[in-house]
């Protein structure tokens, strides 16, 4: 997902230049230019486009934004060391916040709201990890041994290669309850983790975690286990020693395995209860590196190994360690629970009853009574109760709850990209942006453990129906991370641990390079539910004042788009960031465009025109609008003129309608005629090859000529006309089986392509080349289940596409699930739909669920 899609290959992308004019090229003496109604393909111009209005600006930058930006030159001029500044200015506002109130001030992120998100399982990258949302938090986690020809294994870090048979939430409310299965070659793992605020409870409350082990073989590679070697540990960020809670350390029933005191939440205990015969056992640890526990563990294991012949903990702890493994052997089946309580140095702070309550039959009960809420709100939520099979049933469970389940919090500083040719005094290559938390969910918890801007869009389609106050606390850590320019960085990898899952080329972010800004398909739906009255008062209330406070950091992020990706041609775009000068890839890749190696022009130049991001920004449009009309801002005409040019279809169709087809292209500098040829050299005495592009015919300025789904995106934002012949012949793209049509879903690029399932390098398969998405399918549903209601000619047709496609994604999804045990990241349409590339991904393939409730934003 580098560079803002997700290549298997993971190819870096070339950084170009900032453009770096301090006069906003879109605005002409304060005001828009006037556009031509017509645009010729081919013809050059300016494109113009409004700016902030500055008497919004002003208002919104009243307050806590004068705070805000004196705190910006203190850091960046004080607290940064010289050695680390950059002369230009230019080159220093990349890492410089907006100035603007911050969207987590907001008094509905504070109070209740706040502490009753402090705990939670926020670290999706472990199978089973637990922090709080603050910077340098207890870490609480589980690792286990697994076992493979005969040789132990330790599992810590979600990764593929484990090759464990399933695991993922079965429950998860995203708040204070979760339920999760592991199957690893027969032994199977259930973890449940329940959070509480009771009497005596310190800032946060506790939280408890059940731990199940058993036997599950089921097949000849799976092993019959004995005995099982689990550990729970607990490491405090901020290096605060740690200390086993007994002598000894052997266990009886229940035993304090670790206590201590902190400024968030006081003192507090850890404590291990079981009815079973456990063994137990410890190793402590002084390190700054967290996220390398894995390590530790073997060291430690190895070392007792050969002293004395077991696999044990040596029962050692280096002084001060601020990290603790605590060793939990027993024969199978067996069960644990390990309580946290906080708030133990206050007075009647109750810590018995506390703990009595987090452990054994009562624990029973309670994660009973929560199973139970879970499994009423999913049925209450997406209005599902005897619509599907039980199958059916699970999948869409397994979706919201794996999506709720991956949510982490994450606290770090991104690496920007510094234009090619310029370093800091120390020689760096990047500037660090400002110290940022992120609150979000992720796609995958083994490939894609961290935040991307163009995902997350997708994923609050889900979760705002959920609990909306999860969507908006998500939102808005987002939209806090947008800097002087109006600009996000699309990767958010922050903190050692999210650092440690990618390699270090694929580190910096590029501030000249977008992302669909997809966080405005769920703020489309937020102010419509709004003017429809689909809230209750309260939440009105809170998404109204939402929306007051994210209108000027909304306004920065369009103006950015605006003045950075704007084409040649009158309202054109296009990504870039593109290679120009690659001599290896078939068709240089546009990664910014969350699409990675969707065919776009051969030869990209300043000509190019895009109509994804023309889509796009007609959704950014509509937003800023709606939103301007609802707060009565004094700009509402500005954006109701870029609306108006935006939705010309018109003027949409010069510029990137195929007559013939019907199908929507990309237009720029192209030929067909490119090929991957082998080109041997002797370099001494030695022959070597290298595949690179041969280009056989001259590139010319046209329409891109390959359906798939970039050619249908003006049908999935709803734009074309219900009565118009375009949409006919839209639908009939769809429905074709040699173009998009398949029997598990749309293909991302049609069998005719030329481009169809071809490799773009030696090390890069196809990616957006033919796969089914879950992403985009969901999109076309929209789209069709929109036209089917609009009066037209091809209403009934719609229907019928509609209701096809709709059984073909989701059956393909649920027999993969019941397969394999995930959810994809794509389906294979020439493999019977078989499920590809990561797994579990959890993220847009979740919206399978609401697929299933039929629902969908209003177009």
């Amino acid at each position: 997902m580098a560079g803002g899609g997700r290549s298997s290959a993971r190819n870096r992308v070339k950084s170009s230049s900032m453009e770096g004019s301090e006069v906003d090229p879109l605005l002409r003496d304060g005001k828009p230019k006037q556009m031509p109604r017509k645009v010729k393909k081919g013809d050059q111009g300016f494109i113009h486009f409004i700016g902030a209005n500055l008497k919004a600006l002003l208002f919104f930058s009243l307050g806590l934004a004068g705070l805000t930006a004196i705190a910006s030159v203190f850091y960046y001029y004080v607290l940064i060391p010289r050695s680390d500044m950059v002369h230009d200015r230019q080159l220093m506002r990349v890492a410089v916040p907006l100035a603007a109130p911050r969207m987590m001030d907001l008094p509905q992120f504070q109070g209740e709201h706040r502490e009753s998100l402090y705990w939670g399982t926020y670290r999706p990258h472990v199978y089973f990890g637990i922090r709080a949302r603050t910077p340098r938090s207890l870490l609480g986690g589980l690792m286990w041994l697994g076992m493979k020809n005969g040789q132990f294994f330790p599992r810590h870090f979600c990764q593929d290669s484990d090759d464990l048979k399933r695991y993922g939430w079965i429950d998860h409310n995203g708040r204070d309850y979760g339920r999760q299965e592991l199957v690893d070659r027969g032994l199977k793992l259930v973890t449940s983790f329940i959070k509480m605020k009771g009497d005596g409870s310190g800032y946060g409350g506790d939280w408890a975690v059940r731990v199940e082990a058993d036997n599950e073989k089921s097949s000849s590679d799976d092993v019959e286990w004995g005995t099982a070697h689990l550990f729970f540990y607990l490491a405090d960020e901020a290096g605060n020693p740690l200390s086993t809670g007994q002598e000894g350390f052997t266990f009886s029933d229940q035993m304090l395995l670790t206590s201590g005191s902190r400024k968030d939440v006081g003192g507090w205990e850890l404590r291990l209860s079981s009815k079973d015969s456990l063994e137990t056992h410890f190793s402590g640890f002084r390190t700054p590196h967290i996220h390398n526990l894995t390590e530790l563990l073997i060291t430690a294991l190895s070392f007792n190994a050969q002293r004395i012949g077991k696999l044990e903990l040596p029962d050692a702890a280096e002084k001060f360690s601020n990290i603790l493994l605590f060793q939990i052997s027993a024969k199978l089946p067996f069960k644990f629970d390990v309580a946290f309580v906080s708030g133990t140095d206050l007075k009647d702070s109750k810590v018995e009853e506390r703990i009595e309550s987090l452990t054994g039959t009562t624990l029973s009960d309670r994660l009973n009574e929560r199973q139970k809420d879970f499994e009423e709100r999913y049925t209450s939520s997406f209005n599902l109760e005897n619509k599907f099979d039980a199958e059916s049933t699970l999948v869409g469970k397994t979706a919201i709850a794996n999506l709720l389940g991956g949510i982490g919090y994450f606290y770090g500083r991104s690496k920007i990209a510094l234009p090619r040719g310029s370093t800091l005094k120390n020689g760096d290559t990047f500037a660090p942006y400002w110290p940022s938390a992120l609150f979000t969910a992720v796609p995958s918890r083994s490939f894609f453990p961290r935040g991307f801007l163009w995902d997350e869009g997708f994923h609050q389609l889900l979760i705002r129906r959920w609990d909306i106050g999860l969507c908006l606390d998500i939102i808005g850590h987002w939209l806090d991370l947008i800097n002087e320019d109006g600009w996000i960085p699309r990767e958010q990898i922050l903190g050692a641990e999210a650092l440690s899952k990618v390699p270090q080329e694929f580190v910096l972010q590029h501030p000249t390079n977008g992302n669909p800004p997809t966080l405005f398909l769920v703020i489309r739906e937020l102010v419509k539910g709004i003017k429809g009255n689909k809230f209750s008062a309260p939440q009105t209330k809170e998404i109204s004042a939402f929306l007051e406070r994210a209108f000027v950091r909304l306004e920065a992020w369009t103006r950015w788009f605006n003045k950075t990706q704007s084409g040649k041609d009158p309202y054109s775009y296009y990504w870039h960031g593109r290679d120009n000068v690659t001599t290896r890839e078939l068709n240089p890749k546009t990664l910014s465009s969350g699409l990675d190696d969707y065919p776009r022009a051969s030869h990209p130049d300043d000509h190019e025109r895009h109509v994804d991001l023309r889509c796009w920004m007609l959704l950014a449009a509509e937003c800023m609008h709606s939103i301007a009309e609802l707060l009565q801002t004094e700009n509402q005409q500005v954006y109701r003129e870029m609306l108006q040019q935006l939705s010309d279809f018109e003027l949409l169709n010069q510029m990137h309608l195929d007559d013939a087809t019907g199908a929507y292209f990309n237009f720029g500098n192209h030929t067909e005629k490119v090929r991957l040829k082998w080109f041997m050299e002797m370099r001494g005495e030695i022959r070597t090859q290298e595949l690179r592009r041969e280009v056989l015919e001259t590139p010319r300025l046209q329409l891109v000529p390959h359906v798939g789904y970039v050619s249908l995106f003006p049908f999935m934002m709803g734009i074309i006309p219900p009565g118009s012949e375009i949409l006919g012949k839209q639908l009939e793209l769809i429905y074709n089986r040699t173009s998009l049509w398949t029997d598990y879903g749309l293909r991302s690029l049609a069998r005719t392509s030329s481009m169809f399932m071809k490799r773009n390098t030696e090390h890069d398969p196809p990616y957006w080349r033919g796969p089914v998405w879950m992403n985009m399918n969901y999109m076309a549903l929209s789209a069709l289940h929109h036209y089917s209601q609009e009066d037209g000619p091809y209403k009934d047709k719609a229907r019928t596409i509609y209701d096809e496609l709709r059984g073909n994604l989701i059956r393909n999804i649920v027999q993969n699930y019941n397969k394999t045990g995930f959810l994809w990241e794509q389906y294979d349409p020439k493999n019977k739909g078989k499920g590809k590339g990561a797994r579990p991904f959890t993220g847009w393939t979740s919206l399978v669920l609401l697929m299933m409730a039929e629902t969908y934003p209003d177009l």
